[in-house]
């Protein structure tokens, strides 16, 4: 029996649509209503999440939807997965939604034991954790990590702060307030906060109006795709891009503590780097003396056939900080330089320091994800979904150009000549009953769950000649 089916015994076989207008009149009427408590101009539709099971999401119009978005790349092993709902019901769970102790301070018998599951599924080399709220949340922590870590560094880890350092910052002052950059990419996704927001550089409308950090953006490959038939141009392209961070450390007017970067950009239009592109970025880290945070956020848990995408590039050393959330259901960063750790308590510090509750729900789910070996299963998976849209391609290559994220597992992606055809298309596609995303203008993103199968591929690609074929 497959893991789906083993999980799901009675989820659908196929999508069922019951309405010609999406959102449906059930939804329109709901939106309507919550949009006088909670501004809900971004809903799609209202969904029914006790009837949705596994691939399928259903909404309150009756509508059963191919989820191949899952809630935005979050649902891990589908919807109301059982060994899920018996992480929820535990004792261990009641105590820490009831009782949500605030950790830092009154850390619980428990709490060691969560977090040991948690480090089961960490990245190669990474044996230490520190929790937050989101991915945002963990981006903004490894920024104070790396700060922390830079100063200590010029301080000396164990020396104390000068009499100049506690006045100067409590006047938001040099040297106590240092100057400080973090380099991230153009196209880059990480976050909404402000800190974060500034790293963010993918849509004007993720951060219009926020004031901004003055920190530098470097270029991001873009390669020509199929990539085998364009190995020169991308090693161009490499090199080019790799040139321009190296020229951003030695020329920015502030020293460059970190350098944050995706393993794959995905808000930004699921932009791919290479191996090659990835050592440079971490060769450079080491020669400028910077710590290189990989955000994987959306890469990680297993989604690109690798428990981390980075892992995928054989780091040599391994990234100083990974930062996770989405698919993991809590939010945080991973660690092993124990200089990482600020030199003095309360400074990487909150009320909770993240959230008991999602770390149960996470080391839940690393253990189904090791478990059934679900990066595997996400891998042979994606590898026969990508075959079929590369058959789907040569029909209608207007529709899907620059397919990519092959060897990347169910991590795939393409375009469409602007906008309004991406739009159109994502549209089109809930009246054929799958429910998918896009990223930046003009691209369609997959991001199916850890147990979508080769059955479910089956129906999706079956779902998009449909709509093309009538276009």
């Amino acid at each position: 029996m497959s893991v789906s089916a083993t999980y799901f015994p009675t989820e659908p076989t196929a999508p069922t649509v019951k309405t010609t207008e999406f959102p449906g009149e059930k939804s329109k009427v709901a939106i309507k209503s919550l949009g006088t408590v909670f501004d809900s101009r971004t809903a799609y539709f209202v969904a029914d999440y006790e009837k949705s099971i596994g691939n399928y999401l259903v909404d309150v119009d009756g509508n059963t939807y191919l989820d191949v978005y899952a809630q935005i790349a979050s649902i891990p092993l589908g919807y109301n997965n059982p060994a899920l709902i018996e992480a929820a019901k535990s004792d261990k769970m009641i105590r820490a939604i009831v009782d949500r102790p605030a950790i830092g301070n009154f850390p619980g018998k428990d709490t060691e034991e969560i977090i040991a599951e948690i480090l089961k599924i960490a990245p190669k080399g990474q044996d230490k954790v520190w929790s937050g709220l989101s991915g945002a949340d963990a981006n903004e922590l490894a920024f104070k990590a790396t700060f922390f870590w830079y100063q200590s560094k010029k301080r000396g880890y164990a020396n104390p702060f000068s009499e100049e350092e506690n006045v100067s910052v409590m006047k938001g002052q040099s040297p106590g307030s240092p100057d400080l950059a973090i380099l991230s990419f153009e196209r880059a996704f990480h976050g909404r906060l402000f800190a974060s927001g500034t790293t963010t550089s993918s849509k004007p409308i993720h951060k219009l109006d926020l004031p901004s950090f003055n920190w530098p953006k470097a270029e991001y490959p873009s390669y020509k795709y199929p990539l085998d038939k364009h190995e020169a141009e991308n090693k161009e392209e490499d090199k080019r891009c790799l040139e321009i961070v190296d020229k951003l450390f030695q020329t920015w007017k502030v020293p460059i503590a970190g350098l944050l970067v995706e393993p794959i950009q995905s808000e930004g239009g699921d932009n791919h780097g290479s191996k090659e592109f990835f050592q440079g970025l971490r060769d450079i880290t080491l020669k400028y003396g910077a710590l290189l945070i990989v955000d994987e956020v959306q890469t990680g848990v297993g989604a690109t056939g690798k428990l981390w995408a980075h892992e995928h590039f054989e780091l040599s050393p391994l990234p100083d900080i990974v930062t996770f959330s989405k698919k993991f259901q809590s939010a945080g960063y991973y660690f092993h330089d124990p200089e990482i750790v600020p030199n003095q308590p309360y400074r990487q510090f909150n009320t909770w320091c993240g959230d008991p509750a999602r770390i149960i729900l996470a080391g839940a789910i690393g253990h189904e994800v090791l478990k059934h070996d679900l990066p595997a299963l996400a891998q042979k998976v994606g590898t026969y979904l990508f075959t079929k849209l590369e058959a789907l391609q040569q029909k209608y290559p207007k529709y899907l150009q620059d397919l990519r994220g092959k060897n990347r597992a169910t991590f795939i992606a393409w375009s469409l000549d602007d906008a309004t055809a991406r739009n159109k298309f994502l549209a089109d596609m809930k009246t054929v009953g799958v429910n998918i995303g896009g990223c930046a203008e003009n691209s369609v993103r997959l991001r199916p769950t850890l147990v979508f199968e080769e059955k479910h591929a089956d129906l999706l690609v079956e779902a998009i000649e449909k709509v093309l074929s009538k276009y």
